[in-house]
């Protein structure tokens, strides 16, 4: 199978062990070593991929990270996995590609005929179309929604696993060309412990392209001794195809590792990837830098691509990217991949240089000595071609006039620019580091760290080799010795010392002029399709800050996240505004640096194994009565105990009504509990609830509200006097542990000066609601002789006794409204006690039920539970407003001051029955007519509903606004995603027993 665009020898491939693979269902061979963007073009393959917007021809433009055009959906089934840059796969054998953002194919594509509608599709053409008539908007958005998005995600689950990595270090160098390897090799001999990161498969980064001596021998020669060096020290890791993709505070630095992406399948135990957390005392950023593209007409063609990466291909993969080749440049380093084509046998036509003096003196020898024709002064206008790159237009360029003249083409089917190279400051900036523009090098480069950490070589402007080298070992040794290193360390080994040519100043070019009444697309971001015409309509449009330029224009929101594309547009922007680039200024540069999949995100924590799974000491009765569980703040809690040929309805309304006509069991054991001690433990509850606690009598317990400081309630339960100086707290399920963490921090920061001590007991305590009429008498059955009468345990009250032997605290409270105990004891007796009140409670046909029916009996007694503590509701919302202390304080209560959070601006706690007794939507909004036009205003929303057996009705919880003026009036609880309007009365929101008589019987 042959590779007509293949050299015959030379490059880092391993021409023994070829590779069959697939792109588009046509079948293609590389080598061992290719990424697969060099294999499609050493097969002549020039389109890739579809532009987004007007779906134009795309084809390789880089050769790293950088590649806008190139995504491709890699392997079939399960581990497809889509977006991912050609430029960055590494080749293995029967590989499957798939071109992305066409149909019915690459070649012919519908979705191009948006390329002569482009004049109706400016930028922000999406906020300006589409919004009439409204009728319209569900058949636009069937479109809008096919035509949306990048790539496919396969549907089946993922076959692969991924792991998490922690780790720490005195220095974390990220990148591994040779600024990179010469701060490790100088970190790891100040004695540090280092980890070396680089995302490529091997290290050496430009040296890959450059043919360039270090200490008098070729670079990869010395890339390999010092990777074997650092490889043997036990100091130093090294994590090659591994990218540093995010960098947070206090230097944690997060990285993603792909170990077998580069493989058909993992390994049986191999991780497909890995998601590293490392802590460093000092991060050294060797990240280097990044070509800008030229902006001119036509730029996008398949066969215009940057310098460096065709000087990358020929040199690292043995690739011609053309038979006929034009550079077309700004600055010196482009000349060297003139040579490099030249030297491949490219044949080179010119060498187009935007500089009316041209380049350096080494650089322009160089280029003389080989032949070279060099245009100084002119620019490359125009790119012309059908499917790919046939020929383009140089002129004069007048840059004073910004102006072009004398016209001419030249044939070619390669066209290599070079605008100047962008430090990549993406990782700098991400450490909250401060960027500044540099007019040497039109970019902008790192300033004052905000981090321990250091930038050093191409990264932070210092494109010279020798340069590089000397910043990258100063860094090193800086970072070793500034985390403290030194014990063992052996004597600092010299700087490198490297070769480099004597080059001219850059010349800032951001966009080419046409011609004098020729129109031709300029594009800026070529993943999104913006032109410079885009961004010169968001400035006449307002959007001046760079910020709302890239919203409005989409400029840089691509996968590749604006790497060849965001300093000529703002450079671009700055222009249309008049002003200078720095005044513009740049985006925000977030994590992460480039796309992380998200199974390597979630690691090993999907399924089952997302979070700890906890069973309560019951667990095993309940799996053996069938019980289904569900999951509630990690706790497998069961919901409803069927019986054979009952509905899960039948099985919830027989629980419900076994508790409010005789006696029923439920398991509690999921609340939290925490113990509260010591001489100021009173105190503290005063604090951070709204209600008094140091009256509270030893035997006694209290329901009680906890708010954040926004005034919202946080958590609500009851806490018990269980001695003078101790306090059994309980809190909902779900917020156990942030009831904790909260508690936590008030007490060892807020208010250190009170004597206080915390402990969180869930797990140490079994819990049991027993609740119904004939509760008392269950309780009396088991307890081992304790008198659990009335006026012994009176309501709210708390005894300590003993169940089946077991130490048992009981609580007198109720969640359903029904005479009702807690009977607490420790896990290990859990179970016998269960199991001791069911059969002391068979004379009552005593009925375990579960959180279904539950939350029926709470809703028929109008209690608030999760629905209502959603983080937006104040005591007063339910008329606990008098449990508030005026007299002192609590958190919150300020805030509560607010007139937003005043009564009577607040919505209201009622309750909602059905008129037809249909279905209440969860979720409901609340409105006066469904039916009136849109918008229809809405006066609340349903926070809870079920049917409830005892009213043999359906009812629902509600808050609602002026809620005391629709008290009996029918509205309506309106769900549009269910299609529901259900009539409802608004009705007190206790339906059972509004005057607490049962409770207290």
């Amino acid at each position: 199978m042959s590779q007509p665009f293949r050299d015959s020898e030379g490059g880092l491939i391993d021409r023994a062990r070829a590779l069959r693979f697939e792109f588009d269902g046509r079948r293609f061979e590389g080598y061992e070593g290719d990424s697969l963007a060099s294999a499609l073009l050493a097969n002549g393959v020039r389109t890739v991929g579809r532009s987004f917007k007007y779906h134009r021809r795309r084809g390789v433009v880089g050769a790293g990270v950088e590649e806008p055009n190139a995504l491709i959906r890699l392997r079939r089934g399960a581990r497809a996995e889509p977006n991912l840059r050609a430029t960055q796969i590494e080749l293995f054998d029967g590989l499957s590609g798939t071109s992305q953002n066409r149909w019915p194919s690459l070649d012919f594509d519908i979705g191009a005929a948006n390329n002569f509608a482009s004049r109706l599709l400016p930028a922000g053409f999406y906020y300006k179309t589409f919004m009439w008539p409204g009728r319209w908007w569900r058949f636009y958005e069937h479109f809008i929604r096919k035509a949306a998005g990048l790539g496919e995600a396969p549907r089946e689950p993922d076959p692969d696993h991924y792991a998490h990595r922690h780790a720490h270090c005195d220095v974390l160098v990220v990148g591994g060309g040779p600024a990179g390897l010469a701060a490790a090799r100088a970190a790891a001999a100040g004695g540090g412990r280092v980890i070396l990161v680089d995302e490529q498969s091997r290290l050496g980064g430009a040296l890959m392209r450059d043919r360039a001596e270090i200490d008098g021998r070729p670079g990869l020669e010395w890339v390999d001794a010092v990777a074997g060096e650092l490889g043997q020290s036990k100091r130093v890791r090294i994590l090659s195809r591994t990218t540093a993709f995010g960098y947070y505070d206090q230097n944690l630095v997060a990285l993603s590792e792909r170990t077998a992406d580069h493989l058909p399948v993992p390994g049986a135990h191999q991780p497909r990837q890995r998601l590293w957390w490392v802590r460093a005392k000092q991060v050294v950023l060797a990240t280097g830098a990044i070509e800008r593209p030229l902006v001119f007409g036509g730029n996008d063609l398949p066969g215009v691509m940057l310098a460096s990466a065709a000087r990358e291909y020929a040199r690292r993969y043995a690739v011609r990217c053309g038979r006929s080749a034009v550079v077309f440049t700004n600055n010196d380093d482009a000349y060297r991949s003139a040579l490099a084509l030249r030297e491949q046998g490219v044949e080179v036509r010119a060498l187009v240089d935007a500089r009316a003096d041209g380049a350096g003196e080494d650089a322009a020898a160089a280029v003389a000595g080989a032949g070279i024709e060099v245009r100084r002064g002119h620019v490359v206008v125009e790119a012309k071609g059908t499917k790919a790159l046939e020929s383009i237009r140089i002129a004069q360029y007048h840059p004073e006039r910004g102006a072009v003249s004398d016209v001419r083409r030249l044939p070619c089917d390669l066209l290599c620019v070079s605008g100047g190279y962008s430090p990549a400051v993406h990782l700098f900036s991400q450490s909250q580091g401060q960027i500044e523009y540099d007019e040497r090098i039109a970019a902008f480069v790192p300033g004052e760290s905000r981090q321990a950490e250091r930038s050093a070589g191409a990264a932070r402007g210092a494109y010279a080799l020798a340069e590089c080298l000397a910043e990258g070992a100063e860094a090193g040794a800086a970072a070793a010795e500034a985390a403290g290193c030194g014990a063992g360390a052996g004597p600092a080994p010299p700087a490198p010392s490297g070769d480099e040519w004597r080059e001219a100043p850059n010349m800032a070019l951001w966009t080419v002029p046409l011609p004098e009444g020729r129109r031709a697309k300029r594009f800026v971001d070529l993943q999104n399709d913006v032109t410079v015409d885009d961004v010169a309509l968001a400035a006449r449009e307002g959007y001046d800050s760079v910020e709302h330029l890239k919203r409005y224009t989409t400029l840089g929101m691509g996968t590749d996240q604006g790497r060849t594309s965001n300093v000529n547009g703002l450079a671009i922007l700055a222009a249309q505004l008049g002003q200078a680039i720095p005044e513009v200024g740049t985006t925000t540069f977030r994590p992460p640096y480039s796309p992380v999949t998200m199974g390597a995100i979630a690691g090993r924590e999907v399924g089952v194994e997302f979070s700890p799974i906890r069973r309560t000491p019951m667990h095993e009765w309940h799996e053996r009565a069938g019980a289904p569980f569900i999951t509630a703040g990690q706790w497998l809690r069961p919901q409803y105990y069927p019986r054979p040929g009952e509905s899960i309805m039948d099985s919830i309304n027989r629980e419900a009504l076994a508790v409010r006509r005789s006696v029923g069991v439920v398991d509690v054991s999921t609340l939290g509990k925490i113990a509260v001690q010591g001489r100021d433990a009173g105190e503290f509850l005063e604090r951070v609830y709204i209600n008094r606690w140091k009256n509270l009598k030893v035997g006694r317990l209290r329901y009680g509200f906890m708010l954040r400081e926004d005034g919202f309630v946080f958590d609500d339960g009851t806490t018990t006097r269980v001695s003078e100086d101790e306090y059994y707290m309980t809190t909902t399920t779900g917020n156990a542990g942030p009831v904790m963490s909260h508690l936590e921090y008030y007490a060892q920061t807020v208010w250190p000066e009170l004597h206080v001590h915390l402990a969180s007991i869930s797990d140490q305590w079994a819990g049991v609601a027993l609740a119904g009429p004939n509760s008392r008498r269950v309780l009396a059955a088991a307890c081992d002789g304790a008198d659990v009468g009335n006026e012994a345990l009176p309501f709210m009250g708390y005894v300590e006794a003993s169940i089946a032997g077991a130490p048992v605290r009981i609580l007198r409270m109720t969640f359903s409204g029904e005479l009702a105990y807690e009977v607490h004891t420790p896990s290990d007796f859990g179970l016998p006690v269960w199991e001791a009140l069911l059969e002391a409670g068979e004379p009552w046909d005593i009925m375990p039920y579960g959180t279904e029916a539950l939350g029926v009996l709470r809703i028929e007694k109008g209690h608030v539970v999760a629905g209502e503590l959603d983080g937006r509701t104040v005591p007063s919302d339910f008329g606990f407003e008098r449990l508030q202390r005026p007299d002192s304080d609590f958190i919150g209560k300020r805030s509560l001051e607010r007139p937003g959070l005043a009564k009577e601006n607040r919505h209201a706690f009622v309750g909602l029955r059905s008129v037809d007794n249909r279905r209440i939507p969860r979720g409901a909004q609340i409105v006066v007519n469904p039916a009136r036009p849109r918008p229809v205003p809405m006066l609340g929303h349903v926070t809870a509903t079920c049917y409830s057996p005892n009213l043999s009705r359906h009812i629902a919880l509600a808050l609602l606004d002026d809620a005391e003026r629709y008290q009996g009036e029918i509205l309506y609880a309106s769900s549009p995603l269910e299609g529901m309007n259900v009539p409802v009365e608004v009705v007190h929101p206790v339906f059972i027993d509004p005057a607490g008589e049962r409770a207290r019987g």
